[in-house]
């Protein structure tokens, strides 16, 4: 039998303390490791099993380095304003059908709320998997030309990845925005009396915009005008691209910049563009504002997609084509008809189409590789 004196367990104890803050023993090699910090998760269930019964509620706790929000299956009525970065939102269940977050507040009917998006981020590093984000205000509405813009998501932050996920509605569903300059009408804070004409007009003061990035991959983003939009960077890879019924067909994109030069561009790379049966005279973009860049890689377009491609954003009224970069790279489908889209789009060669890859055009000084992350 070893028998230890006072000192003797004394010193064992500090080295267990000791062992314990670098990580545990050594290995075999003598490296010590030094354990991974726990990230925090909070539950959710509608049915109360979880540790709180509303999303918002459990985003409220996250603490500003971050967590993950673990949403059971249902249905959750509710706008989400997310403002952390390092936010993981997902559901356990692969089918991002059986998990949804959804409100119907729009444009026209927002009040004084300050979002009119199903789901808000404003920080940056965010994260969704198999999930659905949904706007159904046309569900008691009728669509018209103004107030209807509807956002299921709206994204300002950097580095967000979207897997599984599912961004439903009509027009404006998904928004992809710089940081910097914000989008009129999106978010706002509560309207405020005594205003006066000074703060509007710094409201209008021209902005610097700072580049975001945001990936998508076996997403589906569904709607009808103007459905994706935005001046953020975006990749969508392998997803599916769903315009909803319109009468006057629609839009894909509503692509626009804030000045000349800024770092912005949508790519679908291997997606999909479907359609509802009998739709037609749908539009790959129109540009919201001069200098719209969108560009389609190895893309199956349906037959919805009408023969010209692109479109003007009021023809007969703005000359925002006159400075697109619009183009497509090995289309296919039906609505494939290199020889007849709009003349100021272009067909991209191969090699100007590896420029638009995932990691190299979304990598930036930070070598940011969303493709290996989202593995």
């Amino acid at each position: 039998m070893i028998r230890l004196n006072n000192g003797t367990v004394a010193g064992l104890i500090f080295l267990a303390n000791i062992l314990a803050i670098m990580g545990g023993p050594a290995d075999c090699l003598g490296r010590r490791h030094l354990a991974e910090p726990s990230v925090p998760t909070f539950r959710v269930a509608s049915d109360g099993t979880g540790d709180y019964s509303s999303v918002q509620s459990a985003i409220d706790h996250v603490p500003a380095t971050g967590g993950v929000v673990l949403v059971a299956p249902g249905t959750y009525r509710e706008q989400l304003l997310i403002s952390q970065s390092h936010v993981t939102l997902k559901s356990a269940n692969v089918d991002p059908s059986k998990t949804i977050i959804v409100d119907d507040t729009s444009q026209g009917t927002r009040g004084n709320k300050p979002s009119y998006a199903t789901v808000h981020v404003l920080g940056d590093d965010f994260r969704a998997e198999n999930i659905t984000f949904q706007n159904d205000f046309n569900r008691t509405h009728e669509q018209v030309s103004a107030g209807s813009q509807a956002q299921a998501l709206n994204l300002e932050g950097d580095r967000n990845i979207l897997s599984n996920v599912r961004i439903l509605g009509n027009q404006d569903t998904l928004y992809i925005g710089a940081r910097g300059c914000g989008q009129a009408g999106s978010r706002r804070p509560p309207a405020v009396a005594g205003v006066g004409a000074s703060a509007a007009a710094a409201a209008l003061a021209p902005c610097t915009p700072t580049p975001t990035r945001s990936y998508f991959t076996h997403c589906v983003v569904a709607g009808n005008v103007d459905f994706i939009y935005g001046d953020g960077n975006a990749v969508f890879n392998d997803c599916e691209i769903h315009n909803t019924e319109h009468a006057a067909g629609g839009y894909v994109t509503a692509q626009g910049k804030y000045i000349f030069g800024q770092q912005s561009a949508f790519v679908f790379d291997h997606c999909r563009l479907t359609g509802e049966p009998g739709l037609a005279h749908v539009y790959l973009g129109r540009p919201w504002r001069p200098y719209a860049s969108v560009v389609y890689l190895n893309c199956v377009m349906g037959a919805h997609i009408d023969p010209t491609g692109w479109r003007e954003w009021h023809p007969g009224e703005t000359h925002n084509l006159d400075t697109v970069f619009y183009a497509e790279f090995h289309s296919t489908g039906p609505g494939a008809n290199p020889a007849a889209r709009e003349p100021k789009s272009r067909q991209l060669t191969k090699a100007e189409a590896t420029q638009f890859e995932t990691v190299r055009f979304l990598g930036g000084a930070d070598h940011w590789n969303p493709e290996k992350q989202a593995k």
